[in-house]
């Protein structure tokens, strides 16, 4: 199984993202969290994670006569790569573009229904912007992002912290130049 057939199928995503933000987890915190995934469904799909190598065991504890695995997200294997994707059919583009929005729907529903939403104290939000870019000017964008993120994508959790997913999507537009 490649990569994003094994990242991209809705249970696993959710078992990924689940793990984001340097969580570590036990599977039956997992399945708390996940309480409508069926358990036995859940452990399948943790398997296939972590026999290929996406989530990882990083203790281990005796609980009534079993073993109590904690588990992390390897995020550097939690990654379709480049290569991968340029071999990919505009049809697998397609469904992995799909499942990675379902995804931002279902986070968002969960967000909303969790209590009183507040978007601009929760810090909340969607936005859409248009830019005029270079290939040059791109490129020197997302290196500046990626400098943003990586300055604090190792933060730890603390009391005053709170757990924000940083969704992107860029689609490149060919639309006529307003000249005039």
């Amino acid at each position: 199984m490649n990569s994003s057939e094994l990242l991209l199928h809705p249970v696993r995503l959710r078992i990924v993202q689940a793990f984001l933000g340097d969580r570590t987890l036990t599977t039956a915190q997992l399945a708390e969290q996940l309480s409508d995934v069926p358990t036995a469904t859940l452990y399948r799909h943790v398997s296939l994670l972590s026999t290929a190598g996406v989530l990882e065991v990083v203790s281990e504890r005796r609980v009534r006569g079993g073993v109590e695995r904690t588990l992390a997200l390897r995020v550097d294997a939690a990654r379709v790569t480049p290569d991968e994707l340029a071999t990919l059919s505009t049809e697998q583009h397609a469904a992995m573009f799909r499942a990675y929005i379902a995804h931002l729907l279902t986070a968002f529903d969960e967000y909303l229904a969790a209590g009183t939403p507040d978007l601009v104290a929760d810090g909340a939000g969607y936005s859409m912007s248009g830019l005029w870019l270079s290939d040059a000017e791109f490129a020197e964008l997302g290196a500046e992002l990626g400098q943003v993120l990586a300055s604090r994508i190792g933060n730890t959790p603390t009391d005053d912290r709170r757990l924000r997913m940083f969704a992107s999507v860029v689609i490149p537009q060919d639309v006529p130049r307003n000249e005039g």
